[in-house]
């Protein structure tokens, strides 16, 4: 079988939530800033804060799962960014080393509304605040700490979203197979297997995981993968990657067959979301 194994796992570097009481926000500081640099397979175990988080990164590529209740898993080049809300259960995998930012936002602070998790365009001004703000080991001006933390809830509340959540089976009440058969898919994304095929690796029938999909996930195989595949397509793209690479990394035989796909899920076309970092 040249598939990746369904029971195969990824090499992971544990880290904990040491030093967090130090950036812990409040309706005096309603955002608070902290910079990490995170090597490729580090992973924050499941966990869960009073106050809503913006995972970003500067540099590199992180993989969100979060609960509200509903277990959603979003991949994240430097131009998008995850809103997680508060009290939502949530773990992230560097897929790429990373220049981490993790924005600690007040609950009284978060815009109306904002009860689920979103991906949200990154801004230039937004990435520049976020930049500002960010200033370890050096004492900000209150009064600039203010206007900046303004400047900041503002381009977030402003900030232009986009539908690229993979939903995953829950991790406690979900059925495994379908779990096994969905990590797999998103470990190798460029696999064109059937879904008769990847059940086969799960022991169940090609219908009963099609049952699974509808009942857990309320879609169909097809359009999950096609989901996975943009997660995974977007990160590519933002750092320049040709479209017949990315396309070849996505499982399509053909470059137009790929751009068609892309384009009817995204409003726009593969190349318009090429070097997007400065954007």
């Amino acid at each position: 079988m040249h598939r990746h194994s369904i029971t195969s796992k990824i090499s992971t570097v544990l880290v904990s939530a040491d030093g967090i009481d130090a950036f812990i926000p409040s309706r005096q500081r309603p955002v608070r800033v902290r910079t990490r640099n995170m090597q490729a397979d580090t992973h924050f175990e499941p966990h869960r804060h009073a106050w809503a988080q913006l995972a970003y990164c500067a540099t590199g590529i992180v993989q969100v799962t979060a609960s509200t209740p509903e277990e959603v898993t979003y991949i994240v080049p430097p131009s998008r960014a995850v809103w997680i809300a508060p009290g939502a259960l949530h773990t992230i995998n560097v897929l790429e080393a990373a220049e981490f930012r993790t924005l600690y936002i007040d609950a009284s602070a978060r815009p109306a509304g904002w009860d689920s998790c979103r991906v949200l365009v990154v801004s230039p001004l937004l990435r520049e605040a976020i930049h500002a703000l960010d200033r370890p080991g050096k004492t900000l001006n209150p009064a600039r700490e203010q206007l900046l933390t303004g400047l900041v809830l503002d381009e977030l509340a402003h900030a232009d979203t986009q539908a690229l959540g993979v939903p995953m089976p829950n991790t406690q009440t979900g059925d495994k197979r379908l779990r096994a058969l969905c990590e797999a898919v998103l470990r190798a994304p460029s696999e064109r297997a059937t879904l008769a095929e990847w059940a086969a690796d799960t022991g169940a029938s090609e219908r009963t995981m099609a049952r699974l999909f509808r009942d857990e996930l309320g879609t169909s195989y097809q359009q999950w993968r096609q989901q996975a595949i943009l997660a995974h397509a977007l990160p590519l793209l933002t750092r320049g990657t040709p479209v017949s690479q990315v396309a070849a990394a996505s499982g399509y035989a053909s470059d137009s067959a790929f751009s068609a796909m892309f384009k009817a899920a995204m409003g726009q076309s593969p190349s318009h979301f090429q070097n997007k970092h400065g954007q």
